[in-house]
């Protein structure tokens, strides 16, 4: 199975899936993360290249507090932005423990976007993004000092 967010810009949907569920809920990150936008029906090529454009231009992580909650890390300026409540609680896809990152109480504009994580590698976590209750798309985090990607 993939372990580093470059093997999993090669991956598709199903092997996503299929690795999310298997893999522990993991500790809550602390501190920044990197992040990584996935596109399993692009292909492996093009996977790589949505994949920068959204670091570049838009996403390029989170940033977790001690107290249960999250900004995600927007722009090149790495403005931190869109607030999320962050705790252990069950995953939509399985049912099982994972780590939920829940905006419906910190944002008006993104009310309807829960995130899911789980470590699927040591300092990496696989994420998946629901939108009003529908799976939506993928994204990987890693500590920065990780030099996987």
């Amino acid at each position: 199975m993939p372990t580093t967010d470059t093997e999993l810009l090669k991956t598709d949907d199903e092997g996503l899936e299929e690795l999310f569920r298997k893999s522990p809920a993991g500790e809550i990150p602390k501190g920044p993360m990197e992040g990584t936008a996935i596109f399993p029906g692009a292909g492996p090529s093009g996977a790589r290249l949505l994949a920068s454009l959204v670091h570049l231009i838009w996403w390029r992580g989170k940033v977790f507090s001690p107290d249960g909650y999250l900004s995600n890390r927007l722009t090149p300026l790495d403005i931190l932005s869109i607030v999320a409540t962050v705790g252990p609680g069950p995953s939509r896809l399985d049912d099982q423990e994972c780590i939920v990152i829940d905006y419906s109480t910190t944002s008006l504009a993104f009310g309807g976007v829960r995130d899911e994580i789980r470590q699927v590698g040591p300092h990496l976590y696989l994420g998946l993004i629901w939108l009003a209750g529908r799976k939506i798309g993928w994204f990987t985090l890693r500590e920065p000092s990780d030099g996987n990607g």
